[in-house]
């Protein structure tokens, strides 16, 4: 099955190859818009979870029970599962998109790696994955190169002789707006959701940096759109919270 979805990208990124002139950095951007697009739904979805969850925060029903249970953590738990259920609340929902986002980038990755294929084993394994259907047989091997880099390799640019992973600090600073400008203000910052979320905000720019400092600059362009499209899609629907990076500044979000 993974083998399958592998494939499946490596022949969609070598068509987009294909007929956008030989460029495989414009492959992956097209392909990062594509899979947003497909994942648009699931956005509205997360969207509304999160709309919810900032709702039950700011009810005063809610409250209460925080103030009640405060020394209970066990009866505040129960409390909390008995209102998402009254409420139709479900705590995930905010999370699947990013989970379904996982093993895209991991699938693209690996397709990513495999369309750039180098060696003779590494030719014969894409050979093999290619439909035969679409004659992509005549473009193996592809250009690798996309304006400084090599996508099959991590990315540096050397300036004055220094290696400076521009691709890696890009995709730690988008992702770090992401998550700051999508993410509604707590009603109490003190909330163990509040916290966990500040958390994760703090400490996935650090991973996504490292893995696109570690891995194949392809990966790291895939992120890095992906990233500003979300941005885009959240504004587009009036739901940035520029309150978040902009002190000072409030913004009356819009309801649906």
């Amino acid at each position: 099955m993974w083998e399958a979805i592998v494939n499946l990208f490596s022949n969609i990124l070598l068509i987009i190859y294909k007929y956008m002139g030989g460029n495989f950095g414009v492959a992956i951007i097209l392909f990062t818009i594509l899979s947003r697009l497909a994942l648009y739904p699931l956005m509205q979805q997360q969207i509304k979870g999160t709309q919810a969850m900032q709702e039950l925060q700011n009810s005063k029903e809610w409250q209460e029970i925080q103030k009640k249970y405060k020394d209970d953590r066990e009866k505040l738990a129960q409390e909390q599962l008995r209102l998402y259920r009254e409420l139709g609340i479900n705590p995930f929902a905010s999370c699947l998109p990013t989970l379904i986002q996982l093993p895209i980038m991991f699938a693209l990755y690996q397709s990513v790696v495999r369309a750039l294929a180098s060696t003779p084993a590494q030719l014969l394994i894409l050979q093999n994955a290619v439909y035969p259907i679409l004659g992509l047989s005549d473009i193996i091997p592809i250009n690798s190169k996309f304006l400084w880099m090599n996508l099959a390799q991590p990315e540096r640019l050397y300036v004055f002789g220094v290696g400076i992973p521009v691709l890696a600090i890009l995709t730690a600073l988008t992702t770090y707006l992401q998550t700051k400008l999508t993410t509604p203000p707590p009603a109490n910052p003190n909330d163990q959701s509040a916290i966990m979320s500040k958390t994760m905000a703090l400490y996935m720019p650090f991973f996504m940096g490292w893995i696109t400092y570690t891995l194949a600059s392809g990966l790291a362009v895939y992120i890095i759109v992906s990233n500003l499209l979300g941005i885009a899609q959240y504004a587009m629907m009036g739901k940035v919270n520029w309150s978040a990076i902009l002190p000072g500044k409030t913004v009356r979000r819009k309801q649906k």
